[in-house]
């Protein structure tokens, strides 16, 4: 039978910790969410591995390394709404629920919500709600947001994220930028985002976060 346990006690050693992933609520809440429950089934021998983890041919569970040093810069605190933008099957809304007051996971496949929705209740993550719909619209009826956080490359960000960010509020993802990718972390101040660079990385661009190139002769 699988550890699942010491497998997750590695990976928060060999692969957060070295990344220089400090903050304690990033930690502890990697050591308790089992990321096993939130992957595909027939992936969950590999759910530990320092790498993404294919859903669908563009969406993917983030490599705990990348998802780990996001939310370390982000120090998400315990009074605070969160966005989780592409959760996918439930990992990051999981994590994230750990740290935050309330996390609203946002989801396209409906099918993929209504299992995140379970993983999260099973494992006792109440102040996580799924909500099934585009990912680039979000979900401004429970917003605005303290934080958002997106799960997966974005060539660009439409403005009705933007809109569902608190003035004050601070958003992460990662910028798909030819071969690698660009994390940022943004802070909005007087209705606009600016932008630092945190680390790179890479990941498949999410659906609808795709730029729209002019077709030219």
């Amino acid at each position: 039978m699988t550890d699942y346990t010491a497998l997750r006690t590695t990976m928060v050693d060999t692969q957060v910790r070295p990344s220089d992933v400090t903050k304690y609520t990033v930690i502890e809440a990697m050591l308790n969410v089992p990321r096993e429950s939130f992957v595909p089934r027939d992936r969950r021998g590999a759910a530990y591995v320092g790498e993404h983890l294919n859903l669908s041919a563009d969406r993917i569970v983030m490599d705990p390394r990348v998802l780990a040093k996001m939310l370390d810069v982000l120090d998400i605190q315990k009074d605070e709404l969160v966005l989780d933008v592409g959760s996918g099957l439930g990992y990051s809304a999981a994590v994230i629920s750990r740290m935050a007051e309330a996390v609203i996971a946002v989801e396209d496949d409906e099918e993929r919500a209504a299992e995140a929705q379970m993983a999260l209740s099973e494992h006792g993550a109440d102040n996580a709600v799924v909500h099934a719909g585009a990912l680039t619209d979000g979900a401004a009826e429970h917003g605005p947001y303290d934080v958002i956080v997106i799960q997966g490359g974005v060539e660009f960000l439409p403005n009705s994220l933007n809109l569902q960010l608190k003035d004050g509020g601070r958003i992460v993802t990662l910028f798909v930028e030819g071969a690698l990718g660009a994390v940022r972390i943004g802070y909005k101040i007087d209705g606009d985002i600016n932008w630092r660079l945190v680390f790179n990385a890479s990941a498949p661009v999410l659906p609808g976060f795709e730029k729209h190139h002019a077709f030219k002769l």
